[in-house]
């Protein structure tokens, strides 16, 4: 049965579709566009109360009953329990996969994000918006952790084990935008090798992919304004 998926091409919607990829799901791609406020619509928010995509409807849910679940940490973990992949094998595996994908929703996504908005989006606000404490603050931050990361990643293939799974998943896509966060890879080679392996698998290049052609520079900025109006 095919999974609805409630999608914007962003790091946090990449995420699924990457995962569905590689895990072989049908879906349907169902396109909240964020820069409309289409996040903010009733029957959008029956499914993701927080107002924030992704979210997906699995039609075969526990028990064969229908289940929507929005956070994309949350739903990451139900395909790859639904399946029985990219989730480690053992106890000890999924704890270790659960701790990077932890580190990754209380650290990467809102620091990067915050990068991303003080020191691209701020400036191009009307009236700009350049504020230096803040534009450090968040630069140092993703530099801390983009270093422990590289460190966690020396002599590994994948984050959290020997096979992918659903925390290299979760940090990959936010990881990719290193440098309009204005980081350096020169000084993390091992985070470099890893960028490059895991964007040359044909499931991370087709789900970042999807709906790519939505996102422009200008739906960008409208976005960011229509979040800040409400």
């Amino acid at each position: 049965m095919t999974i609805a998926l409630y999608y914007w091409p962003t790091p946090n919607g990449h995420k699924i579709t990457i995962a569905l990829e590689e895990l072989g799901l049908p879906y349907e791609v169902k396109l909240v566009n964020i820069g409309k406020g289409d996040q903010f619509a009733p029957d959008f928010l029956k499914i993701a109360p927080n107002n924030r995509m992704p979210a997906i409807v699995d039609p075969d849910g526990p028990d064969g009953a229908p289940i929507p679940i929005f956070e994309s940490g949350a739903i990451l973990q139900y395909l790859a329990r639904k399946t029985g992949k990219l989730y480690g094998r053992t106890e000890r595996e999924r704890v270790a996969v659960d701790q990077w994908l932890m580190w990754q929703m209380g650290g990467v996504g809102p620091m990067a994000g915050q990068a991303h908005h003080f020191l691209k989006y701020a400036p191009q606000m009307d009236p700009p918006q350049v504020l230096p404490y803040a534009q450090e603050r968040y630069r140092k931050e993703v530099g801390r952790l983009y270093g422990v990361l590289d460190r966690q990643l020396q002599g590994r293939e994948f984050v959290a084990g020997d096979s992918l799974s659903i925390a290299d998943i979760a940090i990959w896509p936010w990881a990719m935008g290193w440098e309009g966060q204005q980081q350096t890879l020169d000084d993390k080679p091992d985070l470099a090798r890893w960028l490059k392996a895991l964007g040359a698998r044909p499931a991370f290049q087709k789900g970042r992919a999807v709906a790519a052609e939505a996102r422009q520079p200008t739906m960008d900025k409208q976005a960011m304004e229509t979040l800040f109006k409400r």
